[in-house]
């Protein structure tokens, strides 16, 4: 295998993701461009079959940018930039990491840019993980919408580790990882545009997610909450979405600042075992920037 192979993508779906195959850590070098190229057009990729070690796994991460340390999640011991993201086999009932449509950590000033997630034991069944394509979803608006939501920005907090926003107890996930909940910090305000424009593309894309935001800055949370929901209703629909199937020993990349993603929790009774990098982002940009 000292020869590098032709390079193939092929589209999980017409909205996004592709699976790139003809590639492993032997090849990468040559087609490290390839790859990140299909990145930002298909916003989702996939390499399936590439056995890793937690060093591989950061040094193939830095290829895509630098690597950050995340917040309120205890990382894997000797790796503070790989966060494992597990459900043990007596872990019934409960909710799962992830379990609600967001972008990833989307309350920070200066989201995530991407995440890595590697599959190292996953379930027979179920544990898929879906995404949406937010620059789709802007896209579809009627005109309308689109005039409104210009200029408008929205509040993010990091609700799941705070106090006022928290969820339900039985919708969090209290198992195995360890998480910081009910921390006052996480509480604090981020403003943010509800319309971002890509800084590496100019795509526009709707920077909204159920899980951080709260509400649009220059209105209450009672006023934002039927927009915010018919707007989520919309960014949700089939045609904008992929929906993945896990395979042992499988990278999935995607695009933090122009997706939204769904951990589905229907696999109780059994262990799923998953390692994520994340790749530190900027400010989102405001379409008329």
């Amino acid at each position: 295998m000292n020869q590098a192979a032709p390079f193939e993508v092929s589209p999980l779906t017409p909205s996004l993701g592709a699976e790139i195959m003809n590639v492993g850590l032997w090849n990468m070098d040559s087609f490290f461009g390839e790859i990140y190229r299909s990145f930002l057009r298909y916003k989702i990729i996939v390499i399936r079959d590439m056995p890793m070690s937690h060093d591989q796994l950061c040094e193939f991460s830095a290829r895509f940018g630098e690597l950050m340390e995340l917040p309120y999640i205890k990382p894997v011991e000797a790796y503070p930039k790989i966060i494992a993201v597990q459900k043990e086999v007596d872990e019934t009932g409960m909710g799962v990491f992830g379990g609600d449509w967001h972008s990833d950590f989307s309350f920070l000033a200066a989201p995530p840019k991407a995440s890595i997630l590697y599959s190292h034991q996953i379930p027979p069944l179920g544990g898929d993980t879906l995404w949406v394509n937010m620059e789709s979803a802007y896209g579809a608006l009627p005109v309308k919408q689109k005039n409104w939501l210009e200029g408008k920005y929205v509040i993010h907090t990091g609700a799941p580790y705070g106090v006022a926003n928290a969820p339900d107890i039985e919708t969090q996930f209290q198992g195995s990882m360890t998480i910081t909940r009910n921390n006052p910090q996480a509480d604090r305000e981020t403003r943010h545009p509800a319309v971002c424009c890509h800084p590496e593309t100019g795509n526009l894309a709707l920077f909204i997610n159920p899980t951080y935001t709260t509400r649009f800055s220059d209105m209450s949370k009672a006023e934002s909450e039927p927009i915010l929901r018919e707007l989520l209703s919309h960014c949700t629909r089939p045609e904008f979405s992929c929906r993945f199937r896990w395979t042992p020993n499988t990278l999935v990349i995607w695009d933090n600042r122009s997706t939204m993603h769904y951990a589905v929790n229907d696999y109780d009774g059994y262990r799923r075992l998953m390692y994520r990098t994340t790749i530190s982002g900027e400010p989102p940009l405001p379409a008329t920037s």
